[in-house]
């Protein structure tokens, strides 16, 4: 919420720590992200958030061939997916029959629960700047092998909230008070309470708000410019974490400072204080399986469990067939065999 007098009594969150992003090679190429966390901070420590990877790269031009993708086919499952483009047009295809192009800023999300197959990127012309972030959010145990879902949000569905103050909002997921007397839902519907909100803030500007005390963790990721964090000063590509625990200290404050503006994000979310599976030594015999397979060489991170023997059981399901559970009775890697008509079938 926004402060008011209602919420006059409240303090500021003390910072808990605060790291630089780490390079990472998610494709498994030579193309890199800034990634927050895990890179930064730890999944544990970011919970119920997994990941979020920061990706600026040139496009090589938009795929003319509508069955290939940059970002091959590959599985999820046990997470919910959000992938954020600021720049640039964004493609995706699933195994539910999805397969669609959207415009910046723009975003796409999965609850991918039992299991997606899915490809994206190859929309953007050749030259133009694909800015974005790809993030993770953990699903509870009990709601991993649920129906997938799905949803595409377009520029006009996302729209920049002007706060005040020389301050711009997008609501990503969750709610959020833009002023004394009007909320913002975002259209990301993870599984797990979450709030995500992408601060564009200029020259000068500043925000004060309080975070709701459902929300037991927070981070904040600086991803341009630099500024203030709670009356700290931070610059680009680092994340800090928050003490969300008290009832008493929910307020974050953002203030840019006089020559750079600030674009940050707002994660906050519910912990779920569950085991993580998501590594380990499954994960490399899945990463064999992978290569020799010609799958995603990264799938042992891919799907989220809560056990080592669920990410077996994971790997058994993609080796007999049986993985996604859910998804279309035709062949939906070629658009060709879409029925006559068909955006999607589920």
């Amino acid at each position: 919420m926004l402060l008011s007098s209602s919420s006059s009594s409240f303090g500021l969150m003390n910072v808990v720590e605060h790291r630089a992003t780490q390079k990472a090679h998610p494709f498994g190429d030579e193309r890199t992200v800034d990634q927050a966390f895990p890179g930064a901070i730890h999944e544990k420590d970011a919970d119920p958030f997994l990941m979020c990877d920061d990706f600026s790269m040139k496009s090589k031009g938009a795929e003319k061939d509508p069955d290939r993708f940059p970002v091959d086919w590959h599985p999820h499952r046990g997470i919910d997916v959000l992938t954020y483009l600021k720049s640039g047009i964004g493609r995706h295809g699933d195994s539910l029959g999805n397969r669609e192009t959207y415009k910046t800023p723009g975003m796409q999300w999965m609850s991918t629960s039992s299991g997606v197959y899915h490809a994206e990127g190859g929309g953007t012309p050749k030259g133009v700047d694909n800015d974005g972030f790809q993030i993770w959010v953990n699903v509870p145990a009990s709601k991993k092998l649920k129906d997938p879902r799905y949803g595409t949000v377009p520029p006009e569905k996302l729209p920049l909230v002007d706060m005040s103050n020389n301050t711009h909002a997008r609501v990503l997921a969750g709610e959020f008070n833009v002023s004394s007397d009007k909320k913002v839902s975002g259209s990301f519907r993870s599984v797990q309470p979450v709030l995500i909100v992408d601060f564009e803030i200029k020259q000068n500007g500043f925000i004060s708000f309080a975070v709701p005390e459902i929300m037991n963790n927070c981070l904040i990721y600086l991803y341009r410019g630099s500024g203030s964090i709670q009356g700290q000063s931070f610059r680009a590509k680092h994340v800090v974490r928050l003490d969300a625990s008290s009832e008493t200290q929910r307020v974050v404050k953002l203030e840019a400072t006089e020559n750079n503006e600030m674009h940050v994000f707002l994660f906050a979310g519910k912990r779920l204080n569950e085991p993580i599976s998501w590594h380990g030594p499954i994960g490399w015999f899945i990463f064999a399986y992978c290569i020799s397979s010609r799958l995603s060489t990264h799938f042992f991170a891919f799907a989220v469990m809560n056990t080592q023997e669920q990410l077996v059981q994971t790997f058994q399901d993609l080796k007999n067939g049986k993985f996604p559970p859910k998804r279309v009775n035709w062949n939906y890697k070629k658009i060709s065999e879409f029925p006559k008509g068909s955006t999607n079938a589920l």
